[in-house]
């Protein structure tokens, strides 16, 4: 394979769902396997949200939650921070080599209220649940605790209800239709995709070169920014959004990237049991009425804002400005369950037990029920989906059957 080949198979063009988001499993084992702490983003989105009101002169890391996952230094200072920055710049340089960057402005105000309305939604309910689509979903049900399920399935029913309302008349903006005469050819500018595949190798190298030089002194910040940096490329390159892989089950019936998030799942889950018989230990949260609201109404909140905490990033990055309101509304809403925390949480979550799946059923058991329970929500994603399009062959058959029938 020449460079040009390799270039438009594996640069340019869009990745198969599926081998990235193995890939994604993969890397997110290794990463809590070296780092010690699991692929997360709204925890570190609910710090610079602190970060804000530290400028403004208010005092949040007096607050409980900023003391339970701690508000020191500066998001350069912390894995979390060099992660999601590697994770920015993993984004911005695939969405270059794919020329895929362009201004992209809501099209109705509409769009922006869902934006800010959903993203504060959504992150309520991510800090609320103590993590989002990544940390309580993708890659806290591979690290065992039973809170992930709570959520998971609590952000299952929570998008079916986002997708019902976002289906109401009020959120269908009509499309403007404009006549022309004859078919416009595609415009091509390839001496701007030129510039723009060179810019994106030139930040993509540029971050590489500082990774790994910030490894020589601080090697977990270092390899941190590695694995976002190529956590954003996978996001990017392979669109990987879990608004899309929920909401998509119920309003299209569309599986594949459910099912691939369920694969990814699959295989993170035997590296991280690896690393933790080796003594790293998992990351378990409460499993309380937290993660089950948090669930809800993050579940609610991504469909309803139309982007989840992965997805708002690369199509930030790619210039759709409705994204850029979904992430400030992330931070808003985490930032106000910082400041709501020591309120709700004796009720909702620390007075419940974090409950390890590997220490209730032995390491074997929690292992055998974890793949039991992923295995069980494949088989229901391949039962929803004959059930979908079974269901629609019958609503079409009957205006069918009379044509046939004469």
């Amino acid at each position: 394979m020449n460079w040009h080949d390799f270039k438009r198979d594996y640069l340019v063009r869009f990745w198969a769902p599926v081998p990235s988001v193995i890939a994604a499993g993969v890397l997110s084992a290794y990463y809590f396997g070296i780092t010690g702490t699991f692929w997360a983003v709204t925890g570190e989105f609910t710090r610079w949200g602190g970060h804000l009101l530290q400028l403004f002169g208010y005092h949040p890391e007096n607050w409980g939650y900023f003391k339970l996952i701690r508000l020191d230094g500066s998001p350069l200072d912390r894995i979390d921070g060099v992660m999601i920055i590697g994770m920015f710049a993993g984004c911005l340089s695939a969405a270059l080599w794919a020329n895929n960057v362009k201004l992209r402005l809501p099209h109705h105000p509409i769009r922006i209220f869902q934006a800010v309305t959903g993203g504060i939604i959504a992150g309520f309910g991510a800090r609320l649940a103590m993590g989002c689509n990544l940390a309580a979903f993708f890659t806290g049900i591979p690290q065992f605790s039973l809170h992930a399920w709570f959520f998971a399935i609590a952000t299952a029913a929570g998008s079916w209800f986002g997708a019902r309302v976002t289906m109401m008349a009020v959120f269908r903006i009509p499309v403007k239709l404009q006549k022309v005469s004859a078919a416009q050819p595609l415009s091509q500018q390839p001496e701007q995709a030129a510039r723009r595949f060179r810019m994106g190798m030139l930040i993509f190298t540029a971050f590489v070169v500082w990774a790994v030089a910030k490894t020589f002194g601080a090697p977990k910040l270092g390899l941190a920014a590695l694995f976002g940096l190529a956590f954003g490329l996978i996001i990017e390159r392979a669109q990987v959004c879990f608004t899309s892989a929920f909401r998509d089950l119920w309003i299209t019936g569309r599986t594949q990237m459910a099912k691939a998030i369920l694969i990814g799942m699959a295989v993170s889950t035997l590296g991280v049991y690896s690393y933790v018989q080796l003594g790293v230990p998992p990351k378990i949260l409460w499993a309380g009425p937290n993660a089950v609201i948090g669930g809800l109404l993050f579940g609610f909140g991504i469909v309803l804002a139309g982007g989840c905490e992965t997805g708002w990033m690369y199509r930030a990055v790619e210039g759709q400005v409705h994204y850029w309101w979904v992430g400030f509304g992330n931070i808003i809403g985490a930032t106000l369950l910082a400041a709501w925390w020591d309120d709700i949480s004796p009720a909702l979550a620390t007075s419940y037990a974090k409950v390890n799946l590997l220490d209730v059923f032995g390491p074997q058991g929690g292992l055998v029920l974890t793949y039991l329970m992923l295995a069980t929500a494949m088989l229901a994603i391949f039962w929803w989906e004959k059930r979908f399009f079974s269901g629609k062959a019958r609503r079409v058959l009957p205006a069918v059957a009379p044509r046939e029938a004469a």
